[in-house]
Formats: structure tokens, sequence, C-alpha cells
């Protein structure tokens, strides 16, 4: 098979893939139009994960998309009281390839995680997870439920604290990364193995980039 019958036979993956890939740059670029590509991503690869038997990665995207319409919000609006009186414009932000960044200067800032969020946070995984693990080892045919549910529960968490712009999600997305990418590699989804790849070694350049941005590195925090 050459690669233009491979690509034909795969076409939409291979444009999640790439959709994604710009995703990640956009996100790194705190750029606000991140979040409408990412409802198209979603869309794609929720079709990608059912083709693929990943429910519960196939619940995820439809979680992306309620997400991705809250972030767009966010921010835009600076999440209410977050915005006022603490907030400047990053200067990451703008456009990415001519594009114009929608920001204003009431745009969310950049925060670090605050311990009861924290605590929240890790409970919340611990309680998705359980759910989820159960749901898909007595009620799918899904042959790795506890790797599909550590990835999907951990990113569900991962994309709230983007949304918030709390730096640490960079953290969880290293995380979700390494395990989706063994994950796909065994499940034969090589252009998505690629993708989280890449997704890895970007993860890495968010926590550089972000950083440049917070305000207080040392005291600014999300409660």
């Amino acid at each position: 098979m050459n690669i233009y019958n491979w690509i034909s036979n795969n076409y939409i993956e291979v444009f999640g893939a790439v959709a994604g890939i710009l995703y990640v740059i956009l996100e790194v670029r705190q750029n606000i139009w991140l979040w409408p590509l990412g409802i198209i991503t979603s869309a794609v690869y929720i079709w990608v994960f059912f083709t693929g038997k990943l429910y519960a990665d196939m619940g995820l995207q439809g979680y992306y998309l309620v997400i991705s319409f809250m972030g767009w919000y966010w921010w835009l609006k600076g999440a209410g009281l977050r915005a006022q009186g603490s907030v400047r414009k990053s200067p990451l932000e703008g456009g990415t390839g001519g594009v114009p960044s929608t920001v204003n200067k009431k745009s969310l800032p950049v925060t670090r995680i605050g311990l009861r969020t924290g605590i929240i946070l890790s409970l919340v995984f611990i309680v998705i997870y359980t759910f989820m693990w159960l749901i898909l080892d007595r009620f799918t045919d899904s042959p790795v439920p506890a790797w599909d549910s550590f990835i999907t529960s951990l990113s569900i968490i991962a994309t709230w604290m983007l949304a918030r712009k709390i730096y640490e999600h960079w953290y969880l997305w290293i995380a979700v990364n390494v395990a989706a990418a063994l994950l796909f590699y065994t499940r034969g989804l090589y252009p998505t193995v690629i993708l989280y790849i890449v997704y890895c070694a970007m993860s890495f350049a968010g926590l550089i980039e972000w950083k440049k941005s917070l305000i207080n590195p040392t005291s600014n925090s999300s409660p």
C-alpha cells in the first residue's frame, strides 16, 4: 500500500492529528483561537476513537466540546472576578501565522494552582478514574480499561485547568501524552502516536513559555 492509499484510507485520523498539533501550538502561545480549533478536532476524534473501540476517549471528546466553549468564554471575559484588578496582557498573546489574537485588558491571567484547588482536583480525578474504570471493565469490550480510564480522567482535569489558565496543567499533559502514545501504539493508531509524541515535546515548551507570563510566579495562585 503506497502513501497515497494509506492517507486516503485514514484521512480522518490524519486530519485530526494535524489539527491537534496546531491546537497545541496555539495553546503554548496562549492564542484564543485554540478553542474553536479544539471544537473541530474533538468532533473528528469522536469518530476516530469510536472506530478504535476507545470508548472513554470518545466520551472525553464530548467533554472537550463543552469545555472548549467554556474556555473560549473564560479566556475572553477573564473568568469574572479573577480578571479584575490583577490582569495584564501576556507578552505571548498575539497572532499565529498572521491571525490576530482575540484578547483584551480583561483576558484571563496565568496563575499557579492553589492548595485547595489541588486537593479538590485530586479527589475529582480519583472519583472519575474509579467510576470510569468500573464502567469500562464491566460493561464494555474495551481491551484496556485501566489505561483508557487513566488517560481520560487526567485529561479531564488538565483541560479544565487549561480553560482556567492554571500553569501546572502542563505537568498533567506530560503524563497523559506519554501514557497515550504507548496506548495508541498498541491499538495501531500510528498518526495519533506521532501526535502525542509531539504533544509531549510541546508540553515541555509550554512549561517554559507559560512561566514567562506568570504575574508573580512565587505567589500568584488560584484558590
